[in-house]
């Protein structure tokens, strides 16, 4: 009888037609499931997957590049993106680990395109004596072709270059504007809507005195809008390095186009005390009203991480923070022609930026420094790697072999940044709903974005006011985090009846990457009297050990075996996750959260070239580091 009425069960199963199949209404399914069919990947209106990608790659196209020795070009650099295998500017196989999902190549406004005819020799070049030097030095190859890119980067930074010798490539010129097209026309033809998304952007290379005001310049369209423009440059009588004066192009672009366009920071950390002022712009221009409005509204993300140090946190500036010191870079500006002082640092990192901005919100009345986090590569090879293992450098004279960890990036009589400090970073993690140019770039805009040094974690962080354990209890916990608050960038919900603010955060390994050691909630906050404070919380970390009294956690210790260049994870967890309250909230205070998520330690690049190459690493450098990540931030401010 069992067996029968199953048997008739199936047979009016496979005759009924499709139109007859049930679909559960939301008021048939239980409350404590929060989707929207049995399905629970069915009818969502959320984010589901972390596209990963680089907003700032270049290729021979950029002067600097090309001058270290840089000859692969747009579409060397969009093949090994997608995860092709290609030959390195010096010759060697290179191959990423995983496909990236998109990719920006920013490549320099300022002469883009002007190597391509140096190395050629052309006419309108070297009949100029700087250019004749530099052509010169790029024959000789080697450390020859080295200065003279050192050379030019200083004279660029310090406005020496004749403006005829630029001429041909500015805003105006043909050339200028046919490498441009190639550029566009590039990104079109690499662009694979739902497999690999191509964002069309350069590189504002502001450069005041040698201190770095750069910004990327990201585009939501395709070559219909963005071809109808060229970039905006810095080098009068056209261009500018005045942040407000990009803000009007970027303002122009969309209005004559109708277009979209955004701007992310980078690199504070070598601008000297200039990329987040609180008082005045370095042209002397008070902070005012229309600064912080302009600056909030095009400046959606900074990259706070990249192979020129790390830019979340200073030791100085966070004294407090355990985790602060790392990757650090603070000698001096971009071209080291002026060392660094203490009183630069807080006008220089990503989370002193982001409580100034809460007092400049109070004073002025918008925060522009109310930007999301990603991390980025600034590799100069065309070449995305920001894996320890399968890192190629900062240019092509710092692509693997034995001397690249003795050889200084850059040395003036005020110091130098070695071989062996450059950093394997960065990768800019994407929550959107689809792999396509415009998902990707809304996402950005939303700031539903994260930063990562290189491994490929996934981080989820959302802020509220009622979550509970039991919306951390599911395998699809980010239902509850859209339905009861707010993801990362975002701004939490009216407070109402509730105590303090909740946050739920978790995170995954990478795959093929470390174990994770903690997760912490970063907080930074106003209090009455105008001035900033912050604390570094520890929510979340892997079993075997409790805070002592002090609250202080004890290290997830160190596998790293230097020898054979190897770790293991048989410390820290596969995943961790939390709900967190704060227990220090005050209403009347605005303030920020972001989460960072720390890796086990694992071996630096340096420790792959000293077992490849069979050498000695420096006694200075670091051989082992804790990769992390983190999370845009979500603010607060208090109501009425």
């Amino acid at each position: 009888m069992h067996r029968l009425f199953i048997g008739a069960a199936i047979a009016a199963l496979l005759t009924a037609p499709a139109a007859a199949q049930f679909i559960p209404s939301e008021s048939s399914l239980s409350g404590m499931y929060p989707g929207k069919a049995y399905s629970p990947y069915a009818e969502r209106d959320f984010p589901s997957r972390v596209f990963w990608g680089d907003t700032h790659l270049h290729t021979g196209l950029s002067v600097d590049a090309g001058l270290f020795g840089a000859r692969l070009g747009l579409d060397d650099a969009y093949r090994f993106a997608k995860g092709e295998q290609v030959t390195s500017n010096t010759g060697q196989p290179v191959k990423l680990s995983r496909p990236l999902d998109w990719l920006v190549i920013a490549d320099h406004s300022d002469a883009m395109g002007f190597f391509n005819d140096l190395a050629k020799g052309a006419p309108n070049i070297i009949a100029f004596e700087d250019g004749k030097r530099w052509y010169e030095g790029l024959q000789a190859g080697g450390e020859a072709s080295a200065k003279a890119a050192l050379d030019l980067i200083t004279n660029f930074a310090q406005g020496n270059i004749p403006p005829d010798l630029l001429k041909d490539y500015s805003p105006g010129a043909k050339t200028y504007a046919s490498v441009w097209e190639k550029v566009v026309n590039a990104a079109e033809a690499h662009n694979e809507p739902g497999n690999f998304s191509t964002i069309i952007g350069f590189e504002w290379t502001s450069l005041v005195s040698g201190n770095n005001l750069h910004r990327n310049v990201l585009f939501r369209d395709g070559a219909e809008k963005a071809g109808q423009v060229v970039p905006f440059t810095t080098q009068p009588p056209i261009g500018s390095t005045d942040p407000l004066d990009l803000y009007e192009w970027l303002e122009n672009y969309e209005a004559k186009t109708g277009g979209t366009v955004l701007a992310l920071a980078h690199n504070g950390n070598l601008s000297n005390g200039l990329m987040f002022p609180v008082d005045a712009q370095y042209t002397g221009r008070a902070l005012d009203a229309e600064y912080v409005e302009k600056r909030a509204r095009w400046e959606k993300m900074y990259e706070a991480t990249q192979i020129k140090g790390d830019g979340e946190a200073h030791p100085l500036l966070s004294p407090d923070d355990a985790f602060a010191n790392y990757e650090t870079w603070d000698v001096g500006n971009l071209d080291l022609t002026q060392a660094k002082t203490p009183e630069m640092l807080q006008y220089e990192y990503a989370r002193e930026a982001l409580k100034n901005g809460l007092k400049l919100e109070a004073r002025l009345g918008s925060n522009p420094y109310k930007f999301g986090l990603v991390g980025s590569t600034d590799s100069h090879t065309a070449l995305s790697t920001a894996e320890e293992d399968n890192f190629f450098g900062k240019a092509a004279n710092a692509e693997p072999k034995p001397e690249r960890m003795s050889h200084p990036f850059a040395k003036t009589n005020i110091g130098a940044y070695e071989g062996y400090q450059l950093v394997s970073s960065g990768y800019a993690a994407v929550w959107a709903q689809e792999n396509t140019r415009t998902s990707i770039f809304d996402a950005m805009a939303r700031k539903e974005v994260y930063a990562t040094t290189g491994p490929r974690m996934i981080v989820r962080f959302f802020g509220g006011w009622d979550y509970t354990d039991d919306d951390l209890n599911s395998r699809q916990p980010a239902f509850r985090g859209y339905g009861k608050g707010v993801p990362m960038g975002g701004d939490l919900p009216a407070r109402g009846e509730a105590a303090a603010p909740t946050f739920m955060v978790y995170a995954l390994r990478d795959p093929i990457g470390a174990n994770l050691d903690r997760i912490q909630i970063v907080k930074g906050w106003l209090d009455a009297e105008g001035n900033t404070h912050e604390k570094v919380y520890d929510v979340a970390w892997s079993p075997g050990r409790e805070p002592d009294d002090n609250g202080v956690l004890p290290d997830v210790g160190n596998t790293v075996d230097v020898a054979a260049a190897n770790w293991t994870n048989t410390i820290g967890a596969s995943e961790l996750g939390t709900v967190w309250t704060d227990p220090d909230f005050d209403p009347a205070q605005s303030a920020f959260y972001y989460a960072r998520v720390l890796e086990i330690p694992t071996p630096r690049w340096v420790v792959y070239d000293a077992f490849r190459y069979g050498i000695e690493i420096p006694e200075a450098a670091e051989k082992s580091a804790q990769e992390r990540a983190y999370t845009s931030p979500i603010w607060y401010g208090p109501e009425g």
